[in-house]
């Protein structure tokens, strides 16, 4: 290590780390540089360690990080700003990785202006544990993540209106869930790999109908149709649904109730 005096009499410390070196002024690191071929083989080799605490530290790339280190890596609060995307990450530091709360924001490519992209949790350098999203085109998700990706409760406002709220698995809607369209209409039900999949209602509200029945890769496989709040309907069908019913309901539960018993007296 050695001390160099600085512009306008300040004492500036450098310090050489491996292939790097650490100019640090008044007690802030400011710049990280490569070595070139000329530098002394001893020198190379010295061990760096950057000094516990609240520094401002350049990488070779351009990248720039301040805030608190420990052990030579990030540790506690800081902010990251990537030279060549331009994004920034301010929040919660552990052993050089995300961990914590924080918010990561990219510029506008054309306004240049900061636009959020995630605020909330984060483990192990991935968005986990409840945050929002703000997605290209005005979508956006709060909810619950896990090693990146959605995973438990959480709502998606999707940029034609649409609105899905429920359980999701693996970045999809997975699990129970509700999807609201536009017009109103809505599905309630059971959903897998991001289709309706299992049992289900659909609510065509605009006709005053109601399908419920069983969805398999988002195809209804079985199921009624009957009428549902149709006097309120802004588009009604022409004609209602007629009601279908057994002409002797006593006497089919009574052989049901007959086949029943024999069965369980084999």
């Amino acid at each position: 290590m050695t001390t160099l005096p600085a512009a306008g009499g300040t004492r500036r410390r450098t310090i050489i780390c491996g292939r790097l070196r650490l100019h640090r002024t008044e007690g802030q690191i400011l710049a990280l540089v490569s070595l070139n071929q000329d530098t002394p083989s001893h020198e190379k080799h010295a061990r760096c360690k950057i000094p516990q605490g609240s520094h401002t530290v350049y990488a070779v790339n351009g990248d720039r990080y301040t805030g608190e280190w420990l052990d030579n890596l990030k540790h506690g609060k800081g902010t990251q700003v990537w030279k060549r995307t331009g994004a920034i990450y301010s929040g919660d530091w552990k052993f050089g990785k995300r961990d914590g709360y924080g918010s990561y924001s990219v510029p506008d490519p054309v306004t240049k202006e900061y636009k959020r992209v995630y605020t909330g949790w984060w483990k192990n350098d991935k968005k986990c544990g409840y945050g929002m999203t703000f997605y290209p085109g005005g979508e956006h998700y709060e909810g619950e993540w896990s090693g990146g990706q959605r995973s438990g409760w959480g709502r998606m406002y999707y940029q034609d209106g649409s609105i899905y709220e429920g359980q999701w698995l693996q970045d999809q809607p997975g699990g129970l869930g509700m999807l609201r369209l536009p017009n109103e209409n809505r599905y309630e039900g059971n959903w897998k790999d991001g289709k309706k999949h299992g049992p289900g209602k659909f609510f065509y509200l605009d006709k005053g109908q109601l399908f419920e029945g069983i969805w398999a890769a988002d195809i209804p496989k079985c199921g009624i149709l009957i009428d549902f709040g149709r006097d309120e309907a802004p588009a009604p069908t022409q004609y209602p649904i007629p009601k279908i019913e057994l002409a002797d309901p006593d006497g089919v539960l009574a052989e049901a109730q007959a086949m029943f018993d024999d069965s369980q007296d084999e």
